[in-house]
């Protein structure tokens, strides 16, 4: 079932799209009156823009179809594999333009109409910031990385686009035939460097690479609604799809502890968590008893009804990165 949030992200995802294709349009229309090599690698991104908006927007309808039997996590990875695909296509993209910046440094081309260029382009580069930021600020709010990653491709085209309106300018004032040329040199390659680095991020997640500011964040929110008698949560893992987090964790509890009981304590981790990621997360808990571990747990247990406690209360042991995710074999080393 699509929900209101899923209806949101398509509506920005749309949006850019159709902003981008006129922007793509303007673009090119600059580039037919200069015949600047410089407004073409501006107009090239555009090309990237429209197709990995179009990919983006597709990706964000499928991952937002409901887990079935074939997809028990559900479809949320293809927000991951459409932004790998658009960091394929902004690196190709670079590699275009600086194609082109070689081949016009020998047959340099007859700059034109340079002014009007200059300000299509800075309009266009105006344009696709607000549109990155707007992109950005929604894909944080309900972490979609497709969202996130179409928002800063959009802003990184931005700030290329600063550049390029700078060194037209000098283009239009001196004009020196292989300042264009340089541009698209210098401008291709800040577009490769953005393709690359969105594709490592993007496999990293494909890879579920630990996400540690997550599992911090996790961690904290754990030990200000900390209960008595957990001992520690340890192994914990975190894997991400689309805007939902599976996770799975130990939970150390006094060894006297019934069923019912340890039931409650593992009800209320997963109610702590829910109410903080409504609607994100899916919590699977094992629990330990405390007597399984080779040394004692007593020192930093604050459960106040054991009565085989074998030492004092020393100091609780805070729920950090490093205990959160380390295994019991780990613990008991």
């Amino acid at each position: 079932m699509i929900t209101n949030e899923d209806e949101l992200k398509q509506r920005v995802q749309g949006w850019i799209v159709l902003i981008s294709t006129l922007i793509l349009i303007g673009k090119f229309t600059a580039y037919w009156l200069t015949n600047s090599v410089g407004v073409l690698t501006d107009a090239m991104e555009s090309i990237v823009n429209v197709a990995a908006g179009a990919i983006g927007l597709y990706s964000l309808r499928w991952s937002a179809k409901p887990k079935d039997k074939g997809h028990p996590f559900g479809h949320g990875k293809m927000e991951q594999v459409s932004a790998s695909i658009e960091g394929i296509l902004i690196t190709f993209a670079g590699g275009l333009i600086v194609y082109e910046g070689i081949c016009h440094l020998f047959s340099p081309a007859t700059i034109q109409k340079l002014d009007v260029g200059i300000y299509i382009v800075a309009v266009s580069g105006l344009l696709n910031y607000l549109m990155g930021w707007y992109s950005v600020r929604i894909g944080k709010k309900y972490n979609s990385m497709a969202l996130i990653a179409g928002g800063k491709h959009l802003q990184s085209d931005t700030y290329s686009t600063i550049g390029l309106v700078a060194g037209l300018l000098v283009l239009y004032f001196t004009k020196i035939a292989w300042i264009d040329s340089l541009l698209a040199f210098l401008f291709g390659g800040i577009i490769i460097f953005t393709g690359i680095s969105i594709l490592r991020k993007t496999i990293a997640n494909l890879l579920d690479k630990a996400d540690e500011a997550l599992l911090a964040e996790l961690a904290e929110v754990l030990n200000q609604h900390r209960m008595p008698a957990w001992i520690d949560i340890h192994n914990t893992k975190v894997i991400k799809y689309g805007n939902c987090l599976y996770m799975d964790c130990d939970l150390t509890l006094p060894w006297f502890y019934t069923i019912e009981e340890g039931h409650r304590e593992a009800a209320y981790l997963k109610q702590i968590l829910e109410d903080k990621y409504p609607h994100r997360i899916l919590l699977t808990v094992h629990l330990d008893p405390c007597n399984i571990f080779e040394h004692s747990r007593c020192d930093v247990c604050a459960c106040k009804e054991c009565k085989d406690r074998k030492a004092k209360l020393r100091e609780r042991e805070k729920i950090t990165l490093h205990t959160f995710v380390e295994s019991g074999s780990e613990k008991e080393g």
